[in-house]
């Protein structure tokens, strides 16, 4: 079982690198295996025309994935880095591609785990010059085409959203290959879980909730010649939802369903500088026996 914390995007008290880096040391430190960050890039206003109705707006912070990763990378040794999740759609694929690639080269290889979704923020999608309604179909060639620029010097692609005319991207990652996984847990999501993914990280409070996903999971895995232990399966744990012994129970239930990462989440509670979420994962590395 592997063990990693949420970074506590919108309660962290600000920006502070300093901070920033003693989070991360932190959590290594303890025995952590994994720094979750989520990814939004822009809030919208909740009093624009048409109201909000999202559970982010303006005022909540959140810093960009890619740049806060290659920013406590060097600052960290053995650390892997996810985004939980990154809104692939709404983003230019070539340019993941070479964001991924040029952050894994530069840790040497293997500390970056890219989850990636669909999202639900319109107004990001606008923003960007993303269509929203066709996000679903664009991902699965999203899909394709960042595997093929992280495998291959030289890529040709004609597809329906993407044209690459023989061109590469330079440095690849260490060994020509990122794992990709998804959040979400719609049956469209659970089918490129199938096809794609080398691990699925949905946003369920108790494993209970996940059985019907699970066997529908395994039917579109059995189809694709694959079997539910070939893949990762990432959970959450919420910090204050209690003490050791709910930890302990919801960490078993996540077990008997086939969880190989449990990541702790320290947000909602009320913590509102570094410091507290520092002590929180701290507590929970101590009470759950995690060690380096």
């Amino acid at each position: 079982m592997k063990f990693g914390v949420v970074f506590p995007q919108y309660e962290f008290g600000g920006h502070d690198p300093v901070a920033l880096r003693e989070y991360a040391q932190a959590a290594e430190e303890m025995g952590y295996s994994h720094f979750l960050a989520y990814d939004h890039v822009l809030g919208a206003n909740p009093d624009r025309p048409g109201g909000w109705k999202g559970p982010y707006t303006h005022k909540n912070q959140f810093l960009e994935p890619f740049v806060l990763f290659s920013f406590l990378a060097p600052l960290t040794q053995h650390l892997e880095f996810t985004t939980g999740i990154l809104i692939l759609p709404q983003r230019q694929t070539a340019l993941v591609a070479k964001q991924a690639a040029t952050l894994d080269a530069l840790t040497g290889g293997g500390r970056l785990r890219l989850g990636i979704g669909l999202g639900w923020n319109e107004v990001e999608y606008t923003a960007l010059g993303e269509k929203f309604s066709n996000r679903g179909k664009r991902v699965d060639e999203q899909i394709e085409v960042l595997q093929r620029l992280w495998a291959d010097p030289l890529v040709k692609f004609d597809g329906r959203w993407h044209h690459i005319p023989d061109a590469g991207l330079n440095p690849l990652p260490v060994k020509r290959h990122i794992p990709i996984w998804f959040g979400g847990h719609h049956e469209h999501v659970l089918r490129r879980v199938a096809k794609y993914a080398e691990g699925w990280m949905p946003n369920y409070r108790k494993a209970s909730d996940i059985q019907a996903q699970l066997e529908l999971l395994e039917k579109f895995l059995e189809a694709e010649g694959r079997k539910l232990s070939d893949l990762g399966l990432e959970a959450r744990i919420q910090f204050g939802e209690g003490r050791l012994e709910i930890w302990k129970q919801t960490l078993d239930e996540w077990v008997a369903v086939g969880a190989t990462h449990i990541t702790i989440n320290t947000m909602g509670i009320g913590l509102d500088t570094p410091q507290k979420h520092i002590e929180a994962i701290r507590k929970f590395a101590q009470e759950m026996g995690i060690k380096r």
